[in-house]
């Protein structure tokens, strides 16, 4: 093998360990991002209920504001 070989298999090796590095550090922050996503839905679905649960024990008068 010459040496112009050699080095182009090292630059593609050099390469392919930030690009395994690269998408190691990805995939671990997108399981980051989905535990925060699924917080997020189960504390939006409690709010929603709650809201929901307030909005049925509140009269809301059916009345013209006074700027008409």
């Amino acid at each position: 093998m010459d040496t112009e070989t050699e080095n182009r298999f090292i630059a593609l090796e050099t390469k392919l360990a930030f690009m395994d590095d690269f998408v190691n550090k990805l995939q671990q922050e997108v399981v980051k991002q989905q535990k925060v996503i699924e917080i997020l839905r189960e504390e939006n679905k409690i709010l929603s209920s709650r809201i929901m649960d307030l909005s049925e024990n509140i009269e809301i008068p059916n009345r013209k504001p006074p700027h008409y």
